[in-house]
Formats: C-alpha cells, structure tokens, sequence
C-alpha cells in the first residue's frame, strides 16, 4: 500500500519536474541570449517562439515540447509496472503524468513558475497515451488552423474535442468502468487546463485582434 502510494508520487514528481524543463526558454536563453517571454505575447510556446525568433527556433521548442511530454507519460507507465497490487489503474500512471507534465510547462519551477500554454507537450503526451486519437485530433487543428491562420484556435477547439473522442473510443473498444472514467476525467482535465490557458486569446479571437500565419503588421514584421 504504502509502496504504492509512493510510486505514485515518483509519477507525479517526475512529469512536472520534466515538464518544467521549458524548450522555448532554454532556446531563447541559450541560443539568442534572450528571454522569449519579454516579447510578444509573453508565453514560451512555440508561436510566441516563431513570432520572435523565427522557424528554427520554433522547431526546436516544439521538438522539446512534444519529447518532454512523450517522455514523462513513458516514464509514467513504466513506474505503474511495480505497483504491488490493482489498488491503481495502470490508466491513472500515464495520465498522471500527461496531467502533471503540463502543469510543469505551465508554471515551470525552474523559471518562475512562468511558461507556456502547455499544447504541444499535452500533445506528445496524448501521442504516448493513445497514438490512435493523435491523426484525428491533428486533423481538427489543421481544419481550424487552415482556413483562419490562428493556432490558438486549433489548440482550442482540439482540447474540446480530446474528451469527447477518448470517451467515445473507450466505449467503443469496451474499456471498463473504472479504467474508462479514469481516462475520460484525465483527459477532461488536460482539455481544460489548454482551454483555461487560451482565454486571452479567445478574448483576442472575440475582438479580432488574434495572431494570424502571414498577417504583417505596420511595421512589416509577421506577426506570426
């Protein structure tokens, strides 16, 4: 029992600590000797990384991202493997991990307590969990993000979506009860905090002043 616990501890301990381990800071420090969170719209993610320092910065913070959050729920999982009894379910370890790893992005301990909005490693995250959502939760994004050039409503509508298709493939593949409500909450809660840290942008999408791809502004600079 108490073993048990403690492993779910370790779970808890290792995605957050990972999850802090913020890609877009460390690149903007490290590489352009700046902090990305002074510009633009102040997060670490990759649009704000784009925006300010251009693609191969960008690409380089959601490769950390999307890796991070991989890492963390594989971790997860693996810990699970000792638990000494059913006392937990094996769902519980990787969306533990799923969960705390961008809760670290989030508020990372290392800077501050002040990261991105966490949609890139719940995205990795969601591709270790269950790759079988992952193709058709990228296709919704790319269905918002086409025809209006904004990422942020991509991330949005594919956080809403998250639980609706978890559910719908739990019930489908016959996932019991108590494994099915783990994974629907886990999953609720990784939609709603992406959800929760997206509403200045979904005032800005209300006002029409959000971040297009491609859009200059009056200086000429992309405003991407």
């Amino acid at each position: 029992m108490l073993m048990d616990i403690l492993i779910v501890l370790a779970v808890a301990l290792e995605a957050y600590l990972l999850g802090s381990i913020d890609t877009g800071i460390l690149v903007s420090r490290l590489v352009y000797h700046d902090d990305v969170r002074k510009h633009g719209s102040g997060a670490a993610g990759m649009t704000n990384m784009l925006r300010t320092f251009g693609k191969r910065a960008a690409a380089m913070t959601a490769a950390g991202d999307v890796l991070k959050g991989i890492l963390a729920v594989c971790i997860g999982r693996w810990l699970f493997t000792f638990l000494s009894g059913e006392l937990f379910s094996q769902y519980l370890g990787v969306y533990l991990a799923a969960i705390l790893a961008v809760v670290g992005h989030l508020k990372p301990i290392y800077f501050g307590f002040k990261g991105g909005k966490g949609v890139l490693v719940a995205g990795g995250a969601i591709l270790a969990v269950q790759p079988i959502l992952f193709p058709c939760l990228f296709v919704i994004f790319l269905a918002c993000l086409i025809p209006t050039g904004m990422v942020s409503l991509g991330s949005i509508v594919m956080a809403v979506c998250y639980p609706f298709l978890t559910l719908g493939y739990g019930l489908l593949t016959g996932l019991p009860a108590g494994d099915l409500a783990v994974t629907t909450i886990g999953s609720a809660i990784m939609a709603a905090m992406v959800f929760y840290m997206h509403r200045s942008n979904l005032q800005r999408i209300r006002e029409g002043k959000e971040y297009r791809f491609g859009r200059k502004g009056k200086d000429g600079r992309d405003k991407t």
